[in-house]
C-alpha cells in the first residue's frame, strides 16, 4: 500500500553511454529511400543526429519532473504514476493511459486544461483530478515482475490504484493499447467507475449481410487508413510473437530503438515527418532508452494476442464515449456496438493517432463533454 514520490534523475554517465552509442552507430545500406521498406535510413539518421547534437534530455527531465510522480506496488508490479489535483472543488479523478511507443508524457499538453479549466477560458464546473501511470513494462513501470500483465490484469491494478489513492469515483481515458486497458476496465465495471473515454475501438467487420450499408461517409473513408495499416503493420505481428527475441536489438541500439519507434509516430509513409515535433518525440524514446523498456513494452502485445483483448466476445456495460479522429484507425460505431455501451460518439474534423499532439482542443473538448453528461 506503500506510494514513494519519484524523481526522475538519469545518471551523466548513461547520458554519455547513450551519445557514445549514437556517434559509433553501424548504418543498414539503403535498400530504398522512400518508406517503402520500412523508416528510411537517411530520415532515421535525421533523428539521430537531432538526438546526439540538439536534444537536451535535461531540459526534457526538468519537464517531466514539473508534475508530482509516484511509485507504488500492485500485484508485484511496479507502478510509476504522475498524480496531479485540481484546485477545483468536486474535481473527477481521471486515469489516463499512454500507449506504444507512447510514455505517460504523452499527457503533459493537457494536463493543465483538465486540472485548471478555469485558467483556459473553459467552465471551472467540470474539472479533473488525473492519474497518468507508465503502463507495467514501460518506462518507469519495469522491469516486469512476470509474464501474465495483460490489459485485463492491468485494468484490475489501474482499479486499485485510484483505490490505493482515495478515489470511489472516477472515470478513465485512453488511446492506442490505453483504448484496450480503458474498454477491459469498462468490461470489469469496478464499482464507481462513472465511463470510459476512447480514441480507438478496435472492431471489424463480421461479414454479415448488410452489416456495411449504413456506414457514414466518415467511416468509409476511414477504411482507406484501414487498408493501409494492414499493409504495413509488421510491427504488431512480431510484437505480438515474438518480442522477447525483438527485444535484444532496442534495447542495446539507440538508432535500432529509434526506428522501431518511429513506425507509428512518424507514419508507415512518412506523413508525420516534417510535422512530428521531434523533441517530444525524442523525449518518449529517451523514456524507453534509459529504462531499457522497449522489448517489455512490446511484450504487452503478445499477452494481449494470448488473452484477445479488445477484441474478446465479452461485453462492456460501463458507458463509454469514443472521439474519432480522422487520420487515424477510424472506429465504426455499428461495429464498437456489438461489444461496448457506446453512449457517446464524435467525429473529428482532424486529427491522428497521438491526438494530445495535433488535436488537444479537440480531445479535451470531448473528454468534457463526455465526461460532464455523467457527473
Amino acid at each position: 500500500m506503500t506510494i514513494t514520490p519519484f524523481k526522475i534523475d538519469i545518471a551523466q554517465s548513461a547520458i554519455e553511454d547513450l551519445k557514445s552509442r549514437l556517434e559509433g552507430t553501424r548504418w543498414p545500406h539503403a535498400t530504398a529511400e522512400d518508406w517503402s521498406h520500412g523508416q528510411p535510413v537517411g530520415f532515421v539518421q535525421q533523428l539521430a543526429d537531432h538526438w546526439l547534437n540538439e536534444f537536451d534530455w535535461r531540459a526534457a527531465e526538468a519537464k517531466l519532473n514539473a508534475y508530482p510522480q509516484f511509485l507504488t506496488e500492485i500485484d508485484g508490479q511496479t507502478i510509476h504514476f504522475v498524480h496531479v489535483r485540481s484546485k477545483e472543488a468536486n474535481a473527477l479523478p481521471l486515469i489516463l493511459t499512454h500507449g506504444w511507443p507512447s510514455s505517460f508524457y504523452e499527457y503533459y499538453g493537457i494536463i493543465e486544461a483538465l486540472t485548471d479549466p478555469r485558467s483556459h477560458g473553459l467552465d471551472p464546473a467540470l474539472a479533473f483530478d488525473l492519474v497518468i501511470p507508465s503502463v507495467p513494462g514501460y518506462g518507469f513501470s519495469t522491469p516486469l515482475s512476470a509474464p501474465g500483465w495483460d490489459s485485463p490484469r492491468i485494468a484490475r491494478a489501474w482499479d486499485e490504484l485510484m483505490r490505493r489513492l482515495g478515489y470511489q469515483n472516477y472515470g478513465a481515458q485512453g488511446g492506442d493499447l490505453g483504448s484496450i486497458i480503458g474498454q477491459e476496465l469498462g468490461v470489469l465495471a469496478p464499482k464507481g467507475l462513472v465511463g470510459v473515454h476512447l480514441q480507438q475501438i478496435f472492431a471489424f467487420p463480421t461479414g454479415a449481410p448488410g452489416e456495411m450499408d449504413e456506414l457514414t461517409p466518415f467511416e468509409q473513408e476511414g477504411f482507406a487508413n484501414l487498408e493501409t495499416y494492414l499493409k504495413y503493420d509488421g510491427y504488431r505481428a512480431i510484437q505480438e510473437k515474438r518480442p522477447g527475441t525483438l527485444g535484444f536489438g532496442l534495447v542495446d541500439s539507440p538508432a535500432g530503438l529509434l526506428a522501431w519507434n518511429a513506425e507509428l509516430f512518424f507514419g508507415f509513409e512518412g506523413r508525420g515527418a516534417t510535422s512530428v515535433d521531434r523533441d517530444a518525440y525524442l523525449t518518449h524514446v529517451s523514456i524507453y532508452w534509459f529504462t531499457a523498456s522497449g522489448g517489455s513494452a512490446a511484450s504487452l502485445y503478445f499477452e494481449d494476442a494470448q488473452c484477445g483483448a479488445g477484441a474478446r466476445e465479452v461485453y462492456n456495460p460501463t458507458p463509454t464515449g469514443v472521439s474519432v479522429f480522422p487520420w487515424d484507425f477510424v472506429s465504426v460505431r455499428s461495429f464498437s456496438e456489438r461489444r461496448n455501451n457506446i453512449v457517446h460518439w464524435t467525429e473529428m474534423p482532424r486529427g491522428g493517432h497521438f491526438a494530445t499532439m495535433d488535436a488537444p482542443d479537440l480531445l479535451v473538448a470531448d473528454m468534457r463533454k463526455f465526461f460532464g453528461a455523467l457527473v
